[in-house]
């Protein structure tokens, strides 16, 4: 049996005065830094068009075990540099989640899209699972816009959520989610966001001189 790719998402919103330490921090430290460990197959960061958090980052793994690692640890938690630890006790919105991609099992992000959208199920029962998978299916699968879907779960700090990520060619004219769909699982339906892949940011030619 094929091992499912394992996934590490983080979401996170700084407050005005440190937003541009913040992307900073982002683009020339945290995300080549994870971009550089074994098992790390992407690193891509998005910014929210519609709902909040405003900017998530994700990471396909070649599976969870990667979290585990000697060259992860070596850079996580407790070991978190010091501009890290200056930058996240002042940001809100922080969540993460991480663990098995259980649908498809083994996509990887698609290296282009307009929009990703975001759904997020919190503590469900893994007897809900399976009906869930089923549900992000019907709502997208086959339509014009949609790109592929994938469905995650994460089991983090003793919780058990489902994600569903789906990428799409424009931007879908109405991308929640039919909550009928889910059944009673709709009421654990807690984050539902639109996403833009995120630009690192610069100066544009011929606007700004260097002196």
């Amino acid at each position: 049996m094929t091992t499912p790719k394992g996934f590490l998402l983080v979401t996170m919103d700084p407050p005005p005065a440190l937003e541009d330490e913040f992307n900073d921090w982002y683009d020339t430290e945290h995300l080549p830094d994870r971009a550089a460990i074994p098992g790390f197959e992407s690193a891509r960061r998005f910014v929210c068009v519609n709902g909040w958090p405003k900017y998530l980052a994700f990471y396909d793994l070649t599976e969870i075990g990667v979290l585990e690692s000697p060259v992860y640890r070596a850079t996580a938690w407790g070991k978190f540099s010091p501009w890290t630890k200056r930058v996240l006790p002042n940001v809100r919105g922080q969540y993460r989640g991480s663990g098995n991609q259980i649908y498809p099992g083994n996509k990887g992000t698609s290296p282009g899209m307009s929009r990703l959208v975001l759904v997020r199920l919190s503590n469900v029962p893994d007897a809900e699972g399976p009906a869930i998978v089923q549900a992000f299916r019907d709502c997208y699968e086959g339509r014009k816009e949609t790109i592929q879907v994938r469905v995650f779960r994460s089991d983090y700090d003793n919780q058990i959520d489902y994600i569903g990520m789906i990428e799409t060619r424009v931007p879908f004219a109405d991308f929640p989610p039919d909550p009928d769909r889910f059944g009673p699982s709709a009421d654990r339906i807690d984050i539902v966001n639109e996403y833009s892949p995120y630009w690192v940011r610069g100066r544009l030619a011929g606007v700004f001189a260097d002196k």
